[in-house]
């Protein structure tokens, strides 16, 4: 459930970013995903004046097609963007289907990455992104590498009171609505070893998207408690997914504020232009 929480209007947030994913671009311009995806980005323009950037969980592309890309890369410049302003995170409708390195090729190319994980420091926070080393259909797969980089840079600079955001396109079995046995929607194939590391950070929030369900559902986040790595589902911008387990039209995100003592965590209607009330989250940082 949601918490709600009083926002001052004199104290203004150390830092704050967006964060969306699943957006599913066609090759079609006039497909709903398409017109769902240039909603949010004038959402944040007109709402987000300070923010350090937008962060992508992934499926950027509905097939990973060059002409969807192509399309992507239409969208921002219309909005006087580019893929660089952007972070971006593997997705499997991305690279999951056809040979590998051209996929992955393709998609660094066209999100301004470099192979499937990579790390950025932005006004002293960490930011950090995985992703799947496999063309898997619809999991991920993390090299031990990946792993030891994720712990290594999990313990640079570490402090109970400055968070790490870290994100991923599939999210770990058992935490965030999508992800519980019965629903299906978890995807990482090293699920298990993912959780040690996380659980050895406990200043670790992390995001992901996949499951598409949408925000104020059951368990749209895990681990709220101080001295836990916070995990949260990001739904989707091209559409949403139901506890009834069934599609919806819609598209959501969040807005995130980084304070010197909590992170607020607050779910956005694209669609409506509206806060989601029942996805305001406060995660209090340990002192």
């Amino acid at each position: 459930m949601g918490r709600s929480f009083d926002i001052s209007q004199e104290e203004r947030p150390l830092l704050s970013f967006q964060v969306i994913t699943d957006t599913h671009i066609t090759a079609d311009p006039a497909h709903t995903h398409n017109v769902n995806f240039a909603r949010a980005l004038e959402d944040i323009h007109l709402h987000a004046l300070d923010s350090v950037g937008i962060m992508h969980a992934g499926d950027v592309t509905d097939h990973g097609f060059p002409e969807e890309y192509e399309e992507l890369r239409r969208l921002l410049r219309e909005r006087g963007s580019s893929a660089a302003d952007i972070h971006f995170t593997i997705g499997n409708h991305d690279v999951g289907l056809g040979e590998w390195r051209s996929r992955i090729s393709r998609f660094n190319e066209a999100t301004c990455t470099s192979g499937s994980y990579h790390d950025h420091w932005i006004e002293g926070y960490h930011f950090i992104f995985l992703g799947t080393e496999q063309g898997m259909e619809r999991f991920c797969t993390l090299s031990e590498e990946q792993l030891a980089w994720l712990d290594e840079k999990l313990g640079e600079d570490a402090s109970p009171v400055r968070p790490v955001f870290i994100f991923l396109h599939q999210p770990l079995k058992d935490t965030v609505a999508g992800s519980f046995e019965e629903q299906q929607w978890f995807g990482v194939t090293e699920d298990e070893e993912l959780k040690a590391v996380l659980n050895r950070h406990p200043q670790a929030m992390l995001f992901t998207g996949h499951t598409h369900w949408e925000l104020g559902a059951g368990h749209t986040a895990h681990n709220l408690e101080p001295g836990r790595p916070a995990m949260f589902n990001s739904a989707s911008v091209a559409y949403l997914w139901t506890d009834e387990d069934e599609h919806k039209d819609g598209s959501q995100g969040y807005y995130v504020e980084v304070y010197s003592d909590r992170v607020l965590v607050r779910g956005r209607d694209f669609e409506r232009g509206a806060w989601i009330e029942a996805a305001q989250f406060e995660v209090k940082l340990s002192v």
